[in-house]
């Protein structure tokens, strides 16, 4: 067993997450080692920004070359009922500005991350691909860092006075170390694909997400990518999906586009790309951020039902403020677990605001549409949530919904 130089910091997983968080410590001068099992580029599913990404984007010195990439532009959302009305379209420009929160992207996840990968080696980080990490290093109940097998088999030690959890949905630390919670309600299963050439909106409304409704509250999303390619994809519960025995992916999938009668019409013209895919999308999160020598950031630390696309904001966003409190934590030399009270608080704020609108959305009686009609003036706190303007005080907004439908409690933290 072969021990390496010892980095300050070693991060599980380079993702969004764990790259942006590299990037800001290397930044500040810190030597940062990123591990992930792949090799990349690699492939990802949830390719689609909301308005808020963009305060992450630009900490990191993104934006010039998001503009300059070939990424879908993204200006709105619109949803659609089973029958094919669709909803006038959610702009952002109408709340925030045009030419910076107002504008975002429908990326190719593959592509993204690789962005992320080179950004983060530019900083200075040391990206180490097709390792796979296989335990927590542990001195009592301190985390000393992590040991790795690469694809030949052989183990390495890794040690650090921190480490990073951005192990994605898998929560690596959180599982072993018994803090995972499942969500009680958003237990949902998801089946997409791609398609090529099928129909899509012109102008500002290319690149627009839309959410189409089918029966017991499933829902699909349409996201239109570069190179004339959408991401399109079922959202429900398990049981729906596979009712009458029905288990083959390409069945479910073609029956659920046969109960939208939009999204129906808009795959009639494109073809069919690649394999069909399947994954839980079991909402979940972490009793605590941290402990000793760890921090929990991404969706290691909390994973929310993808209805909204606040994934890759939210990951972006405990990334930047994880970095920003593990190098104030290394600065002063103590990385105690009440360090991170604030970061863990702020991020638990912002999950459980979207957490309540999820909950809301899937409730058989709601609807956003009535929300407005009768409470107008709620339209755009409704608007800044959807966005990702999450870290504020919404309690009269959840009053107010309360009359449309249930409003969870927040889960258990700390």
């Amino acid at each position: 067993m072969v021990s390496s130089a010892s980095p300050e910091v070693v991060v599980i997983g380079a993702g969004p997450a764990g790259l942006s968080a590299a990037a800001i410590l290397a930044e500040y001068g810190h030597k940062v080692i990123v591990v992930d099992r792949d090799r990349f580029p690699r492939y990802r599913v949830g390719e689609s920004l909301i308005p808020f990404t963009y305060h992450s984007l630009e900490r990191l010195g993104l934006i010039p070359k998001m503009r300059a990439s070939a990424f879908q532009k993204k200006y709105s959302v619109s949803f659609v009922q089973p029958d094919g009305r669709q909803s006038a379209p959610f702009y952002f420009h109408t709340r925030y500005d045009r030419n910076t929160i107002a504008q975002t992207w429908q990326v190719l996840r593959s592509d993204f991350d690789q962005m992320l990968v080179d950004h983060a080696r530019e900083r200075g980080v040391e990206v180490l691909e097709e390792l796979t990490v296989t335990r927590l290093l542990k001195d009592g109940d301190r985390v000393t860092g992590i040991e790795v097998k690469d694809k030949d088999g052989h183990l390495r030690e890794i040690h650090a006075p921190i480490t990073l959890d951005a192990s994605g949905k898998e929560s690596f630390a959180s599982v072993r170390l018994g803090w995972r919670e499942r969500d009680p309600f958003l237990n949902k299963v998801a089946v997409w694909t791609y398609y090529k050439g099928s129909q899509r909106g012109t102008g500002d409304d290319e690149g627009a997400t839309t959410i189409a409704f089918v029966p017991e509250k499933g829902w699909f999303w349409h996201i239109p990518q570069h190179n004339d390619m959408v991401s399109v994809g079922i959202v429900a519960e398990g049981k729906y999906l596979t009712r009458d025995g029905v288990r083959d992916l390409k069945d479910i999938f073609d029956r659920e586009v046969t109960r939208n009668a939009w999204i129906k019409d808009r795959l009639s013209t494109g073809t069919q790309t690649g394999p069909y895919h399947v994954t839980s999308e079991y909402s979940h999160h972490s009793r605590h951020c941290a402990c000793t020598g760890l921090l929990l950031v991404g969706d290691a630390f909390a994973f929310l039902d993808p209805v909204f696309s606040s994934g890759v904001m939210l990951a972006l966003k405990s990334g930047v403020l994880g970095a920003e409190a593990v190098h104030e934590a290394l600065v002063a030399n103590d990385l105690s677990p009440s360090r991170f009270e604030a970061y863990g608080a702020t991020l638990r704020e912002g999950i459980e605001n979207m957490r309540k609108l999820v909950y809301a959305f899937y409730h058989h009686d709601f609807s956003f549409k009535d929300v407005v009609m009768k409470y107008p003036e709620l339209a755009g706190e409704i608007t800044d949530c959807l966005s990702g303007d999450v870290n504020r005080d919404f309690s009269a907004l959840w009053e107010k919904i309360r009359e449309f439908a249930p409003i969870p409690d927040s889960l258990p933290y700390g």
